[in-house]
């Protein structure tokens, strides 16, 4: 059997973890493989056919995988749960302030909310907004 066909297996061998355990080394060392087939395809000898090997394979780890890692360290882009509500405007259903607190309409729900600074209050009507959730509470300004 010719050796590119090998490397081809080996390629195919290295792409098998890369889908079972989603590790992109796998994929880069996979490509390294592929590119070892041309080198042997094109008469390359066994010593060319690895170093194209290694070299194809190091260049993509050490190029992909830090942009990778720099993609995965951000946030999504999209804010849910509490966090989507915060800095949302809402309208006071209920007296709200400091202390008791009262009730607004956030997001199409009702919720138990309070003033951030205790000595305001905001009456029925006012358009308030919400800086921080707690537990079940807005607090708004």
């Amino acid at each position: 059997m010719d050796p590119w066909v090998w490397w081809l297996i080996a390629a195919v061998g290295l792409g098998i973890p890369l889908v079972v355990t989603a590790m992109p080394e796998f994929g880069m060392l996979a490509v390294g493989a592929v590119a070892g087939a041309v080198t042997a395809g094109l008469g390359g000898g066994t010593v060319p056919q690895f170093l194209v090997f290694v070299a194809v394979s190091v260049a993509l780890i050490a190029v992909v995988r830090p942009l990778a890692n720099r993609h995965r360290g951000q946030s999504p882009p999209l804010a849910s749960g509490i966090d989507a509500l915060k800095g949302r405007s809402a309208t006071v259903l209920e007296r709200v302030d400091g202390g008791v607190g009262g009730r607004i309409k956030l997001a199409g729900e009702i919720w138990s909310a309070r003033s951030l600074d205790g000595n305001q209050v905001y009456e029925p009507g006012q358009q308030v907004d919400v800086v921080e959730i707690e537990g079940a509470t807005a607090v708004v300004i």
